[in-house]
């Protein structure tokens, strides 16, 4: 299996800035970008393997939704004892998914796992036990984010879990340049420069929309969540469990 390469996407200054895409250059960095990004993500990726460890049921899927290169399903997959789960990873990245099969299959578990590309929006959910969203709904159109939920929730059965993970806007505009800063801050740390900071910033611009944590928790509770718990916050990065 192909190593992964270190993020230098920003690196050099470009004369035009396109949106942020999960395209083959970002499939070869991936890992390394995700880790010097996403504050806490190895907390968040080790959890919801700890997780579906509790709540698979058998006989029943696991969902991750937006499943790139597939950590969470990996997490799952290693971490699953129960017999009889199908694990199932979606990604609408032709470039994602070809490696995730790859990756995936270098792993064994007790459970079947299936790597599809598609629309998360067009996949059916049925009989879920479990189903992550990992820092993907940020990159739905905010339109469609609670039919997304809402669809969740009729997915699962009984006593099921969705784990929620994304990158947050806060209420007051002072609170949120300082979580942006701090933000930024951990990515100097992790090697990245001034430049890769702006221009990655500029990229994902209109792509990825954060929500306020209120709406992510009004979304959930309008769907049919009554059990919502945020067990995680770094900065603006948070993830949350709702329970059916």
């Amino acid at each position: 299996m192909k190593n992964f390469d270190t993020d230098l996407i920003f690196s050099s200054k470009k004369s035009q800035i396109n949106d942020f895409a999960f395209d083959e250059q970002v499939v070869d960095v991936f890992p390394d970008m995700i880790s010097r990004s996403v504050p806490g993500y190895s907390t968040i990726i080790n959890t919801i393997g700890q997780l579906s460890q509790q709540y698979a049921k058998s006989g029943t899927n696991l969902y991750d939704l937006g499943c790139s290169l597939g950590a969470a399903t990996l997490a799952m997959k290693k971490s699953i004892t129960t017999q009889h789960c199908t694990i199932i990873g979606v990604d609408n990245s032709p470039a994602m998914v070809e490696r995730c099969k790859k990756h995936v299959n270098t792993f064994k578990g007790e459970s079947h796992v299936e790597i599809q590309q598609g629309n998360i929006l067009d996949t059916d959910i049925t009989n879920a036990s479990m189903v992550v969203l990992n820092f993907t709904l940020q990159f739905i159109d905010p339109i469609d984010r609670q039919r997304l939920i809402q669809k969740v929730y009729k997915g699962l059965v009984p006593g099921g879990i969705l784990v929620l993970s994304e990158k947050l806007k806060a209420s007051s505009d002072i609170c949120n340049t300082l979580l942006i800063d701090l933000h930024h801050d951990f990515k100097r740390a992790n090697g990245y420069s001034e430049l890769e900071i702006a221009q990655k910033r500029t990229a994902l611009e209109n792509v990825m929309r954060p929500d306020l944590l209120e709406t992510h928790t009004s979304r959930l509770k309008n769907s049919g969540f009554n059990h919502i718990n945020q067990w995680f916050q770094c900065f603006n990065f948070m993830s949350l469990v709702a329970i059916k």
